[in-house]
């Protein structure tokens, strides 16, 4: 956590400005809920939170994210969780409500922004077992114990993109280690016709892991616009499913790929290495990465 007074000033009730370590953040709030923010940094949408009800999940990937999250151990069970990227701590705050006593780990690379969170969103401390760790995703793997956590959630952007170095098969080999051997792998990816991310995600994760799953919009599997691709590795059967149940009955249903479907998406895409890494494609101008 960052030390020193926040450098955030609030111009009008429903925004709240600060500069922190790596741009310029503000908290907007939802008119129509009170208790619920938009947290943006540089423009681009991180999270939305609703304090007064943490089950709100208005961003849609992060809905399908929490999905996976219900069906990877029967309810109220504890779910020891890493999140890669911290935002506003929408899915820790999530699981905190839904899985009381649940084990959780934040790494937020820009400590004031943490801080700004922590102080004008205050929500679960580490008295409800959230730690938040200041520290770049793939470098923090190396603080934790093999087998520490049932879920990894990666979540990381820099600006609207995914940083080159959480997108190779060096990393996901980190990810395993700290991962039970149950466990399981979801990550947030950006991208849109003609493809120039999702296959080599793709072909990393079916590398490093037995069973994948892909959940997203149809429109965006067809092509016709970039959006949000969830991402699911693990060694275990992936519970589809549930998954397609939870999917289709959101206010805009997705589609879900199973392990043959999702592979297929690879085409001939060679698994990414630390040499060939590139960050994901920039979105298009006016998306804001929900």
């Amino acid at each position: 956590m960052g030390s020193g007074p926040l450098r955030g000033t609030r111009d009008a009730a429903a925004v709240i400005r600060a500069e922190v370590d790596h741009g310029a953040a503000e908290l907007v709030q939802d008119p129509d809920r009170p208790q619920s923010w938009t947290l943006l940094l540089d423009g681009t949408a991180q999270s939305h939170v609703d304090l007064a009800d943490p089950g709100h999940l208005e961003f849609e990937y992060v809905r399908r994210i929490a999905h996976v999250a219900d069906l990877a151990a029967p309810p109220t069970v504890p779910l020891r969780t890493l999140h890669l990227g911290g935002g506003a701590w929408t899915l820790a705050r999530y699981l905190a409500s839904t899985r009381p006593g649940s084990p959780q780990t934040v790494v937020e690379l820009d400590a004031a922004l943490a801080e700004l969170v922590t102080h004008r969103l205050p929500g679960p401390g580490e008295p409800d077992g959230l730690q938040v760790v200041t520290g770049e995703a793939r470098a923090s793997l190396d603080r934790f114990p093999a087998h520490a956590f049932d879920l990894v959630v990666l979540d990381v952007f820099a600006g609207a993109r995914t940083p080159a170095q959480v997108t190779t098969a060096d990393f996901l080999r980190s990810v395993r280690r700290v991962l039970a051997p149950t466990g399981i792998h979801v990550a947030n990816l950006g991208d849109g016709a003609p493809w120039p991310f999702l296959p080599g995600q793709v072909a990393t994760a079916g590398a490093a892991f037995t069973e994948l799953a892909l959940v997203a919009a149809p429109d965006v599997l067809r092509g016709r616009r970039f959006g949000n691709l969830v991402l699911v590795a693990s060694d275990r059967a992936l519970p589809v499913p549930g998954l397609v149940r939870r999917a289709a009955a959101d206010p805009f249903p997705a589609r879900v790929l199973d392990d043959e479907q999702a592979r297929a998406l690879a085409g001939g895409a060679a698994v990414v290495t630390d040499a060939t890494a590139a960050p994901s494609p920039r979105p298009p101008a006016g998306f804001w990465g929900q």
